[in-house]
């Protein structure tokens, strides 16, 4: 049995249907799931990985495709954690693939912020050039594809870096409609205010006439009560 075969079944044997309905109402769109715990899903992903035939590079990101063409969550999470073990070797070149995994396969918040936050992220941090084809991300008409220029940078953001970069993408979503959106440069915004709160919160006050609120309180969700209190008067 080829492994993609044997980590179908491992799922469909761990599957359950309480956790099928319990998951759901994470999200507002369907998505397809097993109806495996998270915990497990790693946990299969982490034993797989070390049985691959070959953990060549290419090899590997070819079986994380069909992973992404199957729609399953779980499956979703197994191609984006064997993406990121390989992450001390990837080249610039790659963002290419993970790009067209967040065009094509990214349907939902949980995929798209597994993805972004590890592989992706990483990505950016090994080639900070790669920002500029990231940023393009923003003009996109796919909500998933918006959202995940933005928490591409979360964990960079909380490291202190790309604040420059950070500030450009979230003034380009800044009045962007989709909810997901919003809290998604929200996010990004929070993270960057852990190493940056004056200049988050100057950009919050500069733009808090117009920016959601939904955007504006995750952005300023880490700061002082005093500060935060300045943010939500108009």
């Amino acid at each position: 049995m080829e492994i993609l075969a044997k980590i179908r079944q491992e799922l469909l044997e761990n599957s359950d249907e309480k956790t099928i309905i319990s998951g759901q109402r994470f999200f507002k769109e369907q998505v397809q799931l097993y109806g495996v715990k998270t915990a497990l899903v790693g946990q299969i992903a982490k034993k797989y990985f070390k049985l691959l035939p070959s953990s060549e590079k290419n090899q590997v990101f070819s079986l994380c495709e069909k992973l992404w063409q199957s729609s399953m969550l779980e499956e979703s999470f197994i191609a984006c954690n064997w993406s990121y073990q390989l992450h001390k070797e990837y080249t610039p070149q790659d963002f290419s693939i993970f790009e067209h995994w967040v065009n094509n396969y990214i349907s939902n918040w949980a995929s798209c912020d597994t993805l972004c936050n590890h592989t992706i992220g990483t990505l950016i941090e090994m080639y900070p050039d790669k920002i500029g084809d990231l940023k393009t991300w923003t003009n996109s008409f796919n909500r998933w594809v918006k959202r995940a220029s933005a928490v591409s940078l979360v964990v960079p953001a909380r490291k202190g870096r790309f604040l420059a970069d950070i500030f450009d993408i979230a003034q380009i979503l800044l009045h962007d409609p989709e909810d997901m959106v919003q809290k998604g440069y929200g996010w990004m915004l929070k993270e960057a205010s852990r190493t940056h709160q004056e200049e988050v919160f100057q950009f919050v006050q500069k733009n808090k006439k117009t920016m959601p609120r939904t955007a504006l309180r995750y952005a300023i969700e880490k700061m002082p009560q005093d500060l935060r209190q300045k943010a939500m008067v108009k």
